[in-house]
């Protein structure tokens, strides 16, 4: 009995690892966090660059990971941290370069829907080293163990693994995909443009005007050139929309394809990544793709628990007003937790920002 108890349990974990994997290459496919990238120069084509964090560095709440064993609220979800980072050279794909785009990417083992949050990169938090500035700096101090570090301690979290690219990658994925289908209206029409001419410069490439508004294909350099729009009304969080709706077209794109089709768009893209995740397992997996969904996307900090504020040396800095509550959504949002009770750590957080954040409020 022994033996076939340890035997089931091995069985369960290597399912749950498969799981685990398998969840992954759709966030790896549609690559979800690259909108506001710049192309990591001077590549090879040797694979991604692969890490493993440490987890004992990662400052997961030991509340949280009691909420995670069998019973708990965020038992059978997996969290992947998201980062689109300004890198110019491949050194700063590691570190040096803040993450223009960071997002949390939950998904339920169970049921294969994945949510969705922005966290907006001007955000006044605790960036991991109890300093406090904007959070997109944690990735330029610390790299992604600093940055997925800054996420969990912020928000109660308890991610373990990250993915990071620059926009070269995207535009190769969705140019793959045969291009995807995006609502352009006559605001972001404006600007595109303007946007593909700077896309198309750091790529060294050229680009095909979008001449009017409208749902329409667009291809990788336009896509992105659409992911990085931020001057049109609701600014910075109207562009992290626009990053999510590009995440959500690459996906249905993404599943009309068969294997061999989304193998080679991975191989075409895996040496612009830099994660924690292995390709080798994950290309096994491939063919499952069809099996999730994005069934949901928001950003944090929300609407009505947020404000903007200059912060002296900090710069122009969304605040979280009152970030407990802001947390206390997330978990909502994430993992249907309807009463959930944010660790002391937190708290402290919240306290600090507030009172940073208290002399430049009007």
């Amino acid at each position: 009995m022994a033996t076939g108890g340890r035997t089931n349990a091995g069985k369960s974990a290597a399912r749950q690892k498969r799981k685990m994997i398998l969840f992954a290459i759709e966030i790896i496919i549609i690559l979800v966090m690259v909108a506001v990238l710049y192309l990591v120069m001077n590549k090879t084509s040797e694979g991604p660059k692969l890490t493993v964090l440490d987890e004992e560095k990662l400052e997961i709440p030991s509340e949280v990971k009691v909420m995670e064993e069998e019973g708990g609220t965020m038992h059978g979800y997996m969290n992947i941290a998201l980062f689109g980072v300004d890198a110019e050279t491949e050194n700063q794909l590691y570190k040096g370069s803040r993450s223009d785009s960071t997002m949390i990417a939950s998904i339920n083992l169970d049921t294969g829907e994945i949510r969705l949050v922005s966290v907006y990169r001007d955000t006044y938090l605790n960036r991991g080293d109890d300093n406090y500035s904007k959070c997109n700096a944690a990735y330029s101090k610390g790299g992604a163990e600093q940055a997925v570090k800054m996420l969990n301690m912020n928000l109660d979290m308890n991610i373990t693994n990250f993915i990071t690219v620059g926009y070269k990658g995207l535009s190769e994925v969705i140019d793959g995909l045969g291009g995807v289908y995006i609502d352009v209206d006559s605001e972001e029409l404006k600007h595109i443009n303007n946007y593909q001419a700077s896309v198309a410069g750091v790529l060294k490439c050229e680009y095909t005007m979008v001449t009017e508004p409208g749902y329409q294909l667009l291809n990788g350099i336009q896509a992105t050139a659409y992911c990085r729009i931020r001057y049109t009304k609701g600014d910075d969080f109207q562009r992290t929309a626009r990053q999510r709706e590009v995440i959500k077209a690459i996906e249905e794109q993404a599943k009309k394809k068969d294997l061999v089709t989304l193998t080679k768009v991975f191989n075409d893209s895996i040496d612009d990544i830099y994660t924690s995740l292995d390709s080798a397992d994950i290309l096994k997996l491939l063919e499952h793709i069809a099996d999730y969904k994005i069934v949901d996307e928001d950003g944090f900090p929300q609407p009505d628990m947020r404000a903007n504020a200059n912060m002296g040396a900090n710069g122009a800095c969304i605040i979280p007003t009152d970030l407990e509550s802001n947390v206390v959504w997330l978990h909502h949002f994430l993992f249907a937790d309807e009463d959930y009770t944010v660790t002391d750590s937190v708290r402290e957080y919240s306290q600090k920002i507030s009172s940073d954040a208290s002399k430049y409020l009007q």
